[in-house]
C-alpha cells in the first residue's frame, strides 16, 4: 500500500518458467499488496513455478488466447481484488520491477492516472540489446502516432504500464484485440478519453529469456498500430467511430 492505495502487480506470462523467479523476487512487496499471474497455456513449467513461488492469484488458460486476452484476464482479476493501482509487468524480466516504486508513486499521489515505462527516454535501447529493426520501427511508428493522435510520447510500444483503477471505468478493453496490438489500442483509448500519461525512463534488456515476436508478426503489429492511429483520428474528426472508442 502507498498513500492509502492498494497495489497489484499483474504478470501476463507465456513460457516464463526460467525468468519468473527473478521477476517475482524483485517485486517490491513493501508496497505491493498482491500479485496476479495469468499463464496463457505455456508449454513449459510456468504454472508450477508460480505455485512453487507462492504467487497468490494464479490463472491458467487452457488454450493459448493471445497476449491481449492474457491482459484482459489479468485486469479482470485485479479489479475483482479491489485494488487502487494496477502495474502490468512482463514475467520475462525484460522490464525491471525496481521501477514499481516510482510508477506507483506517480499514481498514488495523484500526479498521473497512467504511467508507462519508456525504453526510448535516454539512449539505452540499442545498448540494452533491442534489435536495430525494432528500434527503427518503434521510432517510425511513434512518430506516426504522435502526429495523428496529437501526442508527444517517447514511445507507444512498451509493455510496462501502471494504471489507476478509475481508468477502467471509462474504457472498454474487451473491445480490443486479443493479440499484441492490445497495448496500443488501450493507450489510444486512454488518450481518446482525455487521460494524461506520465513516462519514466526504463532500462532495456533483451536476451535469450526475453519474449519477442518474429519479423512477420512485427509487420502485422505495425499495420495494426497505424490502423489504430487512423481510427483514433477518424473518431476525433467524427468521420467514423470504431467500437474501441465508443
Amino acid at each position: 500500500m502507498l498513500n492509502g492505495k492498494r497495489i497489484a502487480v499483474v504478470l501476463p506470462a507465456f513460457n516464463a518458467a526460467e525468468t519468473l523467479e527473478n521477476t517475482y523476487g524483485d517485486i517490491p512487496m513493501d508496497i505491493v499488496d498482491t500479485v496476479v499471474l495469468v499463464d496463457d497455456a505455456s508449454k513449459d513449467e510456468t504454472t508450477q513455478k508460480a505455485k512453487d513461488l507462492g504467487i497468490p492469484n494464479l490463472i491458467q488458460h487452457e488454450a493459448n488466447r493471445g497476449y491481449g486476452a492474457n491482459q484482459k484476464s489479468c485486469y479482470k482479476r485485479a479489479l475483482e481484488l479491489e485494488v487502487d493501482i494496477i502495474i502490468m509487468l512482463h514475467a520475462d524480466y525484460q522490464y525491471t520491477p525496481k521501477l514499481i516504486h516510482a510508477m506507483s508513486s506517480m499514481i498514488a499521489y495523484d500526479v498521473y492516472p497512467v504511467v508507462i515505462g519508456s525504453r526510448m527516454l535516454g539512449k539505452g535501447a540499442l545498448k540494452g540489446g533491442m534489435p536495430f529493426y525494432k528500434y527503427m520501427a518503434n521510432r517510425f511508428l511513434t512518430f506516426f502516432q504522435n502526429v495523428l493522435m496529437a501526442q508527444k510520447f517517447s514511445e507507444y510500444h512498451t509493455g510496462y504500464r501502471a494504471f489507476s483503477k478509475e481508468v477502467f471505468q471509462n474504457i472498454s478493453i474487451e473491445c480490443n484485440s486479443d493479440d499484441f496490438v492490445f497495448d496500443n489500442q488501450m493507450l489510444a483509448q486512454l488518450c481518446y478519453s482525455g487521460y494524461t500519461v506520465g513516462e519514466v525512463s526504463c532500462p532495456t534488456k533483451y536476451d535469450e529469456g526475453s519474449s519477442s515476436i518474429n519479423f512477420k508478426r512485427s509487420i502485422t503489429y505495425g499495420i495494426g498500430v497505424m490502423k489504430t492511429a487512423v481510427l483514433y483520428r477518424f473518431a476525433k474528426w467524427h468521420i467514423y467511430t470504431s467500437k474501441i472508442f465508443k
